[in-house]
C-alpha cells in the first residue's frame, strides 16, 4: 500500500477535510483510527468525518501515548544543521524521509516498550 502523504502551505480545517477525503478512499473497505493530537484544526466544527475513520484524541502534551511523534523526532535530528536554499528543497528533504520508511523501520522508531508489553499484545 503506497503511504498517503501531502504537503499543505498551511493546517487548516479545509486541508484536513481533503487529507480525511483522500484517506478515507485508501482501501474503502478498511476501517481507519486516526490518533490526533488537540491541534484547533483537527476539531474545526465543520469537519466531515468520513464513514470509515473515527478520530481518537490524545491528551495534551502526551507525546508517549502517540508512537508517531517519534517519526518526527528522527526526521528533526536528521534535519537539524542543513542547509536548505529554498522550499523545494525542503519539500525534497521530507518527501525522501518519508519515502525511504518500511514497515521494519516504523516499528523499530515507533516501538515505545509499553507498547510491547501491553497485556493486549499489540501486533504489528
Amino acid at each position: 500500500m503506497p503511504i498517503l502523504s501531502f504537503e499543505f502551505p498551511e493546517r487548516n480545517g479545509n486541508n484536513l477535510q481533503f487529507f480525511l477525503n483522500q484517506f478515507s478512499q485508501q482501501d474503502e473497505d478498511e476501517f481507519k483510527i486516526l490518533l490526533l493530537d488537540n491541534g484547533a484544526f483537527h476539531k474545526v466544527k465543520t469537519l466531515i468525518i468520513p464513514h470509515n475513520i473515527e478520530s481518537v484524541f490524545i491528551l495534551p502534551y502526551s507525546p508517549e501515548l502517540n508512537p508517531s511523534e517519534k517519526i518526527w523526532w528522527k526526521m528533526k535530528r536528521a534535519f537539524t544543521g542543513k542547509l536548505n536554499k529554498t522550499l523545494d528543497e525542503v519539500s525534497g528533504f521530507i518527501t525522501n524521509q518519508v519515502k525511504a520508511l518500511t514497515k521494519d523501520s516504523v516499528k523499530s522508531i515507533c516501538g515505545f516498550e509499553y507498547i510491547f508489553t501491553s497485556k493486549y499484545g499489540a501486533k504489528i
